[in-house]
Protein backbone atom coordinates (compact mmCIF):
# COMPACT_ATOMS: atom_id res chain seq x y z
CA UNK A 1 0.00 0.00 0.00
CA UNK A 2 1.52 3.35 -0.93
CA UNK A 3 2.38 4.83 2.50
CA UNK A 4 1.06 8.77 1.48
CA UNK A 5 -2.62 6.90 2.24
CA UNK A 6 -1.35 5.67 5.47
CA UNK A 7 -2.23 7.57 8.94
CA UNK A 8 -1.63 7.16 12.44
CA UNK A 9 -5.29 5.64 13.07
CA UNK A 10 -7.06 5.24 9.16
CA UNK A 11 -5.81 4.70 5.88
CA UNK A 12 -7.40 5.38 2.86
CA UNK A 13 -7.81 2.33 0.07
CA UNK A 14 -9.69 2.12 -3.47
CA UNK A 15 -13.19 0.68 -3.30
CA UNK A 16 -13.85 -2.75 -3.66
CA UNK A 17 -16.67 -4.83 -4.55
CA UNK A 18 -17.12 -5.81 -0.92
CA UNK A 19 -17.87 -2.11 -0.18
CA UNK A 20 -21.11 -2.40 -1.69
CA UNK A 21 -23.49 -2.14 1.35
CA UNK A 22 -21.52 0.92 3.05
CA UNK A 23 -21.34 2.74 -0.44
CA UNK A 24 -25.48 1.72 -0.99
CA UNK A 25 -25.96 2.79 2.96
CA UNK A 26 -24.27 6.23 2.34
CA UNK A 27 -25.64 6.92 -0.69
CA UNK A 28 -29.00 5.95 0.16
CA UNK A 29 -29.10 8.08 3.49
CA UNK A 30 -31.59 10.84 2.86
CA UNK A 31 -30.49 12.80 5.72
CA UNK A 32 -26.95 13.22 3.71
CA UNK A 33 -28.41 13.61 0.25
CA UNK A 34 -27.98 17.61 0.53
CA UNK A 35 -24.12 17.22 0.89
CA UNK A 36 -23.85 15.17 -2.31
CA UNK A 37 -26.52 17.12 -4.11
CA UNK A 38 -28.28 13.05 -4.63
CA UNK A 39 -32.12 13.71 -5.51
CA UNK A 40 -32.91 9.68 -5.90
CA UNK A 41 -32.16 6.34 -4.21
CA UNK A 42 -29.70 4.41 -5.83
CA UNK A 43 -30.06 0.64 -6.16
CA UNK A 44 -27.65 -2.22 -5.62
CA UNK A 45 -27.47 -2.82 -9.08
CA UNK A 46 -26.03 0.45 -10.02
CA UNK A 47 -23.80 0.94 -7.33
CA UNK A 48 -22.36 -2.92 -8.19
CA UNK A 49 -21.56 -1.21 -11.29
CA UNK A 50 -20.51 1.99 -10.53
CA UNK A 51 -17.87 -0.41 -8.24
CA UNK A 52 -17.25 -2.26 -10.85
CA UNK A 53 -15.61 0.85 -13.03
CA UNK A 54 -14.29 2.14 -9.79
CA UNK A 55 -10.66 0.95 -10.91
CA UNK A 56 -10.30 3.25 -13.88
CA UNK A 57 -7.19 5.83 -12.76
CA UNK A 58 -8.25 9.78 -12.07
CA UNK A 59 -7.00 10.63 -15.52
CA UNK A 60 -9.51 8.33 -17.19
CA UNK A 61 -12.31 9.15 -14.73
CA UNK A 62 -11.57 12.41 -13.57
CA UNK A 63 -12.65 11.40 -10.24
CA UNK A 64 -11.00 9.34 -7.31
CA UNK A 65 -12.99 7.79 -4.43
CA UNK A 66 -11.54 5.87 -1.19
CA UNK A 67 -12.74 4.61 1.36
CA UNK A 68 -11.37 5.46 5.15
CA UNK A 69 -10.60 2.45 7.01
CA UNK A 70 -9.23 2.14 10.60
CA UNK A 71 -6.07 0.19 10.57
CA UNK A 72 -6.02 -3.04 10.67
CA UNK A 73 -9.76 -3.81 9.57
CA UNK A 74 -10.96 -3.49 6.14
CA UNK A 75 -14.33 -2.45 6.42
CA UNK A 76 -15.05 1.30 5.42
CA UNK A 77 -16.43 3.72 8.24
CA UNK A 78 -15.90 6.70 4.99
CA UNK A 79 -15.45 7.99 1.86
CA UNK A 80 -13.32 10.48 0.34
CA UNK A 81 -13.43 12.15 -2.92
CA UNK A 82 -11.37 13.98 -5.27
CA UNK A 83 -14.02 15.03 -8.09
CA UNK A 84 -14.13 17.66 -11.21
CA UNK A 85 -10.36 16.77 -11.61
CA UNK A 86 -8.53 18.97 -14.25
CA UNK A 87 -5.00 17.89 -15.06
CA UNK A 88 -4.79 21.05 -17.57
CA UNK A 89 -5.63 23.39 -14.01
CA UNK A 90 -4.20 21.09 -11.81
CA UNK A 91 -7.54 20.86 -9.75
CA UNK A 92 -9.78 18.74 -8.32
CA UNK A 93 -12.61 19.71 -5.60
CA UNK A 94 -12.72 17.56 -2.65
CA UNK A 95 -15.10 16.14 -0.38
CA UNK A 96 -15.61 13.71 2.75
CA UNK A 97 -18.50 11.59 4.58
CA UNK A 98 -17.65 9.80 7.59
CA UNK A 99 -20.49 6.78 7.53
CA UNK A 100 -22.14 6.98 10.68
CA UNK A 101 -22.63 9.81 13.46
CA UNK A 102 -20.93 7.42 16.24
CA UNK A 103 -17.55 7.97 13.82
CA UNK A 104 -18.25 11.06 13.29
CA UNK A 105 -15.93 14.25 15.52
CA UNK A 106 -13.57 11.21 16.50
CA UNK A 107 -10.96 13.28 14.44
CA UNK A 108 -11.19 10.30 11.07
CA UNK A 109 -12.26 13.39 8.46
CA UNK A 110 -9.27 15.55 9.91
CA UNK A 111 -6.77 12.37 9.80
CA UNK A 112 -8.67 11.22 6.02
CA UNK A 113 -8.24 15.12 4.75
CA UNK A 114 -4.77 16.01 5.44
CA UNK A 115 -3.31 12.39 3.98
CA UNK A 116 -5.75 13.04 0.83
CA UNK A 117 -4.12 16.81 0.70
CA UNK A 118 -0.95 15.23 1.01
CA UNK A 119 -1.32 12.72 -1.73
CA UNK A 120 -3.29 15.49 -4.01
CA UNK A 121 -0.15 18.03 -3.75
CA UNK A 122 2.17 15.19 -3.77
CA UNK A 123 2.28 12.22 -6.05
CA UNK A 124 -0.48 14.13 -7.91
CA UNK A 125 1.26 17.55 -8.32
CA UNK A 126 -1.92 19.31 -8.50
CA UNK A 127 -2.23 23.07 -7.91
CA UNK A 128 -5.26 23.67 -6.00
CA UNK A 129 -8.38 22.07 -3.82
CA UNK A 130 -11.45 23.62 -3.64
CA UNK A 131 -14.52 22.66 -1.48
CA UNK A 132 -18.38 23.43 -2.00
CA UNK A 133 -19.82 23.54 1.79
CA UNK A 134 -22.92 24.65 2.99
CA UNK A 135 -23.14 27.77 5.15
CA UNK A 136 -24.83 26.20 7.56
CA UNK A 137 -22.46 23.19 8.04
CA UNK A 138 -20.47 24.25 10.82
CA UNK A 139 -18.52 20.60 11.23
CA UNK A 140 -17.25 21.01 7.19
CA UNK A 141 -16.66 24.55 7.98
CA UNK A 142 -14.16 23.79 10.20
CA UNK A 143 -12.36 20.92 9.41
CA UNK A 144 -11.75 22.59 5.87
CA UNK A 145 -10.97 26.15 7.60
CA UNK A 146 -8.27 23.90 10.43
CA UNK A 147 -6.13 23.25 6.80
CA UNK A 148 -5.99 26.23 5.44
CA UNK A 149 -8.94 26.33 3.16
CA UNK A 150 -10.11 29.70 2.49
CA UNK A 151 -13.06 30.77 1.88
CA UNK A 152 -13.58 32.44 -1.50
CA UNK A 153 -16.83 33.14 -1.97
CA UNK A 154 -20.72 32.21 -1.40
CA UNK A 155 -22.92 31.14 -3.96
CA UNK A 156 -26.12 32.48 -2.58
CA UNK A 157 -29.55 30.47 -2.72
CA UNK A 158 -27.33 27.24 -4.03
CA UNK A 159 -29.12 24.42 -2.83
CA UNK A 160 -32.80 23.63 -2.45
CA UNK A 161 -32.98 21.49 0.50
CA UNK A 162 -36.65 20.73 1.79
CA UNK A 163 -37.98 23.36 -0.08
CA UNK A 164 -35.62 26.03 1.47
CA UNK A 165 -32.74 27.32 -0.57
CA UNK A 166 -29.05 27.16 1.32
CA UNK A 167 -26.52 29.00 0.69
CA UNK A 168 -23.34 27.65 -0.63
CA UNK A 169 -19.87 28.78 0.28
CA UNK A 170 -16.53 27.79 -2.17
CA UNK A 171 -13.29 27.22 -0.31
CA UNK A 172 -9.92 26.99 -1.88
CA UNK A 173 -6.43 25.41 -0.77
CA UNK A 174 -3.54 26.78 -2.96
CA UNK A 175 -0.16 24.53 -2.83
CA UNK A 176 2.17 26.64 -1.61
Amino acid sequence: MITTLRGENIYLRALEPEDLEFVYQVENDQTMWHVSNAQTPCSRYFIRRYLENAQQDIYEAKQLRLAICKNGQFSAIGLIDLFEYDPKNRRAGIGIIIGTSEQRNKGIGSEALKLLIDYAFGPLNLNQLFANIDVDNEASLNLFSKFGFLKVGVKKQWNLIDGVFHDEALFQLINQ
